[in-house]
C-alpha cells in the first residue's frame, strides 16, 4: 500500500510463547527498537523482538482500532491470523538490519 503510514505489528521471542500487539508510524524502526530492546517493559523481559506479522494503514485511527481488536481476541486467533501469512513464523524483519 503506497500511502500507508502506520502499521499494526506483532512480534514474538524465539520461541513463539509470548505475543505482543503494537501499532507504530515507522516499522522499520519500532522493530529496530525492540530488537536493540531500546525501552524497558514487556517486549524486553520477554525478549520479543521477532517480527511475525504486520498490517499497513492510512489512517492511525484504523491502525488503533485493529490493535484493540487483535488484543481483545484470543490467543488462538493471533495463531491463525499469523500462520495465514506467515505459516513458518519467519522474523518478517530479518534482511532489514546490516
Amino acid at each position: 500500500m503506497d500511502d500507508a503510514q502506520y502499521c499494526i505489528y506483532i512480534v514474538t521471542n524465539k520461541s513463539n510463547t509470548t505475543l505482543y500487539i503494537g501499532v507504530t508510524s515507522n516499522l522499520q524502526e519500532r522493530i529496530w527498537q525492540h530488537k536493540q530492546k531500546v525501552y524497558v517493559g514487556f517486549t524486553s523481559r520477554y525478549d520479543c523482538d521477532r517480527l511475525v506479522y504486520f498490517e499497513e494503514y492510512r489512517f492511525i485511527q484504523d491502525a488503533i482500532a485493529r490493535e484493540k481488536q487483535l488484543k481483545g481476541g484470543s490467543r488462538q486467533k493471533k495463531i491463525n491470523l499469523i500462520v495465514s501469512k506467515n505459516p513458518a513464523w519467519k522474523d518478517l524483519s530479518e534482511d532489514w538490519y546490516d
